[in-house]
């Protein structure tokens, strides 16, 4: 359920009462927090099972806090979570947001879900992949300092990123011959050199590897041209070079549909594509569960393809 003092319990509940049937669910949280939700005992009765971990202090709780508790709670969750996948109990995993805030008083270092699970988990390659109705997008660099981000890129995290993206559309959607188009990081994809050089030092490289092994790669594009034409359908997938780059879009044209993917943990795992909204919590009457709802059907949609195949 994520932050307990998010919003995380709220859509939570409006979700899995909105989606009755569509999987055998279960929540990993507080059940005196999730009782706080208008509409918990239906999904009880609707056979929703609840892992409660009794984790939150239930006289000094608040919504919308950013405490060490919360954040210590979180990461239980997810610890929960991983014992649930490696016994084979659950096939796959919806995670609400968490405070980064919260999980570092509480003494963890982790700048988001993605970078708990490679710790954990230590996989191959891992891919952030952000979509919603309209775009679709894989990260090279993810919760990084804006400045950190050119000294990050590099061919051989482009290649395997744009590599990895590819696998998951042509594998995962269906798309037997996927395209994608790689953002420049620099303005004007730099002119030639002349804003920056990690097009023609980095990125460019990378596009002259994946374009000698696979068809239907492009760029370096400048970024906005390389979303417009994305969005007109031109190319399958966006390559963004830092987070903001991919974020922005996707939430312009689509945030109710928003969905965030992590390719190559060994397991399916989404997300909905916003934060706790500490600003909202308290009022559950404002949250709307609409991008959880679309992170909990591409999840069953890739269970399924993963039990088929």
């Amino acid at each position: 359920m994520g932050d307990p003092s998010g919003i995380g319990p709220a859509i939570t509940v409006k979700a899995l009462n909105r989606l009755t049937n569509a999987a055998d669910f279960s929540v990993i949280g507080d059940a005196a927090v999730l009782n706080k939700i208008p509409g918990f005992n239906r999904i009880l009765k609707n056979g929703v099972k609840v892992f409660d971990l009794k984790n939150v202090d239930a006289k000094g709780f608040e919504f919308g806090r950013i405490r060490g508790e919360y954040g210590r709670a979180s990461v239980e969750y997810l610890n929960r979570a991983l014992q649930l996948l490696n016994d084979q109990e659950i096939d796959c995993l919806i995670t609400c947001p968490i405070s980064k805030e919260s999980v570092n008083l509480a003494g963890f270092n982790y700048s988001g879900h993605t970078e708990y699970f490679i710790k954990k988990t230590k996989p191959g390659p891992v891919v952030m992949m952000l979509l919603n109705k309209y775009l679709k997008f894989g990260l090279v660099t993810r919760h990084l300092s804006l400045r950190d981000v050119p000294g990050s890129l590099t061919p051989e995290g482009i290649y395997q990123v744009a590599f990895t993206t590819y696998k998951w559309l042509n594998d995962t959607v269906g798309i037997e011959y996927p395209r994608i188009v790689l953002c420049g990081l620099n303005p004007h994809a730099s002119d030639n050199g002349l804003i920056g050089d990690e097009e023609v030092k980095v990125i460019s490289p990378a596009a002259k590897k994946l374009q000698s092994k696979i068809k239907g790669f492009y760029g370096p594009l400048p970024a906005d041209i390389a979303i417009h034409k994305a969005l007109m359908g031109e190319y399958d997938a966006v390559i963004a070079m830092y987070h903001d780059q991919a974020l922005i879009p996707l939430k312009i044209t689509g945030m109710d549909s928003g969905v965030n993917l992590t390719l190559g943990l060994g397991f399916i795992r989404t997300s909905p594509l916003h934060g706790t909204a500490f600003d909202i919590a308290a009022e559950q009457s404002y949250a709307d569960p609409s991008s959880l709802i679309s992170a909990i059907k591409m999840a069953l949609k890739c269970a399924s393809i993963r039990k088929k195949a």
